[in-house]
C-alpha cells in the first residue's frame, strides 16, 4: 500500500509541474508580448497626441496626412504585423482560431472587359466569385449609386480598388483580406471595377490583365 500511495504522490506532483510549467509557458509566449505591443502601442499615441498639442506645425502636418490625404491603413497594419505581429492577442491559441472550411484562392477570371462610368465592367460567369486582386483593409461596404452593392479595398499598393454589382459579401467592413481570397459572389455576370490612388480614378491596365 506505501508503495501505491508513494507512486500516485509522484503522478500528483508531475501533475502540478506539468500545470504550474503550462502557465509560466502561456505567460511568457503569449501574455508578456501583448503587453509590450499594448505598451509600445500606447507610446506611440501618446506621442502622437502630445506632439499636436504643443506643436501647431506638427498638427497641421497630421491632420493634412491623416485627414485630408488618402492614408494608408493597410501599409499601417502590414507594418504593424510584420514587426509585432498579429494585432490581436493570442490569435495562436487554438481556443481563438476558426476551422477553415474552404481552400478558395483564385485568380480574377472574365470574357470581356468594357468601359463603364469611372472604371470598367467585366462580363464573368453568372453568380461569378469573386477573388480579390491585392491584400488590403476593407474600407467601405454599401450602395452607390450605378454601382450597385460594393465593397472598396484600401490595397496595399495605395490603390483604393471598388468592386461593384455584388450580390453577396464574404467580407467585413475593416477586415484585413488577402489577395486570392473569396470577396463575394457577383450579382448576375457583369463586375464593376474602379481602380483609384491618393483620389484620383486611375487607368485600370496598370493593375488588371487584359484577356
Amino acid at each position: 500500500m506505501a508503495e501505491i500511495d508513494e507512486v500516485r504522490n509522484r503522478i500528483k506532483n508531475k501533475s502540478k509541474n506539468n500545470l504550474k510549467t503550462q502557465k509560466l509557458n502561456f505567460k511568457k509566449k503569449y501574455v508578456k508580448p501583448f503587453l509590450y505591443k499594448f505598451l509600445i502601442s500606447l507610446v506611440l499615441v501618446l506621442g502622437v497626441l502630445i506632439i499636436t498639442k504643443t506643436s501647431d506645425e506638427y498638427k497641421a502636418i497630421i491632420k493634412q496626412n491623416v485627414y485630408e490625404k488618402n492614408f494608408s491603413f493597410a501599409k499601417v497594419n502590414t507594418l504593424y504585423t510584420k514587426y509585432l505581429g498579429s494585432v490581436l492577442p493570442f490569435k495562436d491559441l487554438k481556443l481563438f482560431q476558426k476551422e477553415v472550411k474552404t481552400t478558395f484562392n483564385e485568380e480574377l477570371v472574365y470574357t470581356e472587359i468594357n468601359k463603364y462610368n469611372d472604371g470598367i465592367k467585366l462580363t464573368v460567369e453568372e453568380n461569378y466569385l469573386v477573388p480579390i486582386q491585392e491584400s488590403g483593409m476593407v474600407v467601405f461596404q454599401g450602395e452607390k449609386e450605378g454601382y450597385g452593392n460594393i465593397v472598396i479595398i484600401q490595397q496595399t499598393n495605395g490603390v483604393d480598388l471598388w468592386y461593384g454589382n455584388l450580390n453577396t459579401v464574404n467580407v467585413n467592413l475593416y477586415d484585413y483580406v488577402e489577395k486570392g481570397k473569396l470577396l463575394g459572389e457577383v450579382s448576375g455576370n457583369e463586375l464593376y471595377l474602379v481602380y483609384q490612388k491618393d483620389g484620383k480614378y486611375v487607368d485600370y491596365k496598370e493593375y488588371i490583365k487584359e484577356n
